[in-house]
């Protein structure tokens, strides 16, 4: 049991030996950075479409009491 500790860290350091580290290190870093852009575009047209719509909102008025 005290061995996987060892072992573990020696997986790691063979990984980020090894060319497939740094580059799945570096689609990583692409994939947050492509995640953050999409969360950030999506909080942007998330508060834009909200104003649109309270905007459109507040300029309707209701329709008459005889109709």
């Amino acid at each position: 049991m005290l061995d996987l500790p060892r072992r573990a860290g020696k997986w790691v350091v063979n990984f980020l030996k090894k060319e497939d580290g740094p580059t799945a290190v570096e689609y990583a870093v692409m994939l947050a950075l492509i995640i953050v852009v999409c969360i950030a575009a999506i909080t942007t047209m998330g508060q834009n479409t909200n104003s649109t719509f309270s905007f459109v909102g507040s300029q309707l008025k209701p329709p008459a009491a005889g109709s």
